[in-house]
């Protein structure tokens, strides 16, 4: 029994410290388990076509689940609430290991008010798994095809968690005609491979050992979305309204030895992530760890709110 509460425990740092999908990843908390059954009775009652769950309104936009075809490959996306003229769609990106079912609650808060959609990477939820290995640039792709597909022309804002908060942090400075904002939940930090080859060397012992390895596989794409995401600098969007969250429950300290240095390492990740804009901003979430839209909703749609309103009045000033 003590080994399986290890052993569930050094998969949720795994997943946590790498921002990156590994095996289970979902599953490293009860609170967190869903049963696989539910993605795969979406999958097949959604298709391409208006469905029950899936209805066309007058700008064209859906309701529910859908496929979108991206090279040969299906996309699962999501989207639920109304566009309005002037607000940019809220495209939320899941951490690795997870997919839209968890991201389900949180985007049905958010779109009582806004329009939400969210996807399933290539090798994650729903979505076909990828041909081969990924980059952040390849994944952005499929990024832009999802954007082209629930936002038209309309402007977006990234709202990312975890590994899916690096994406769009990387994605933003190439897309500026479309990105007019980020909220990045616990970012996985842009030099990952360096803070956790530091923090814990190899001549570690003990649970940071596996923590070490695993965690360093994942970023080199074992992984069943094959990402391979190395470090970076961080790459500047322009003036973009920016909100970083970092957690604010120590949980990293529980690593024996090496836990400090960990939770030091990743607040000067988040601290990077600042880079992104001349107009970001860091806060913490006090109550939360490392997922934030769980532990403290009201936090994270504050802050894409907040990212939302300011990126609709920049764009009606441009206009």
């Amino acid at each position: 029994m003590a080994r399986h509460r290890r052993t569930s425990a050094l998969i949720a740092l795994c997943c946590a410290v790498a921002g990156a999908g590994l095996v289970g990843c979902e599953e490293s908390s009860e609170s967190d388990a869903k049963p696989k059954a539910s993605a795969t009775s979406a999958s097949a009652t959604t298709t391409s076509s208006p469905t029950t769950t899936e209805q066309a309104d007058n700008a064209g936009a859906f309701t529910g689940t859908k496929k979108i075809d991206f090279s040969g490959l299906s996309v699962n996306v999501s989207c639920s609430g109304t566009a309005a003229e002037g607000k940019p769609v809220v495209v939320l990106l899941h951490g690795g290991g997870d997919s839209v079912e968890k991201l389900a609650e949180f985007q049905k808060s958010l779109s009582r008010q806004d329009r939400v959609c969210s996807y399933d990477r290539l090798g994650a939820g729903a979505s076909d798994k990828p041909d081969g290995p990924q980059t952040v640039e390849s994944t952005g792709k499929v990024l832009t095809s999802v954007i082209d597909e629930v936002a038209g022309d309309a402007p977006v804002v990234l709202a990312g968690h975890s590994l899916g908060g690096l994406i769009a942090a990387r994605y933003a400075p190439d897309h500026q005609d479309r990105v007019k904002g980020l909220v990045l939940m616990d970012a996985t930090s842009p030099t990952q491979t360096a803070d956790l080859t530091e923090g814990i060397p190899e001549s570690a012992t003990g649970m940071a050992v596996d923590l070490r390895e695993q965690t360093l596989a994942v970023l080199k794409g074992k992984s069943p979305e094959m990402l391979v995401t190395p470090d970076a600098e961080v790459r500047p969007a322009g003036d973009i309204p920016v909100e970083v969250i970092q957690h604010g429950k120590r949980y990293l300290a529980a690593v024996p030895e090496y836990g400090p240095a960990l939770e030091k390492a990743w607040t000067e990740g988040q601290r990077k992530w600042l880079g992104v804009s001349s107009n970001s901003r860091l806060s913490t979430a006090k109550k939360s760890e490392h997922y934030i839209y769980v532990d403290e909703p009201e936090v994270a749609a504050e802050a894409i709110r907040s990212v939302v309103s300011r990126a609709g009045d920049d764009s009606g000033a441009a206009n």
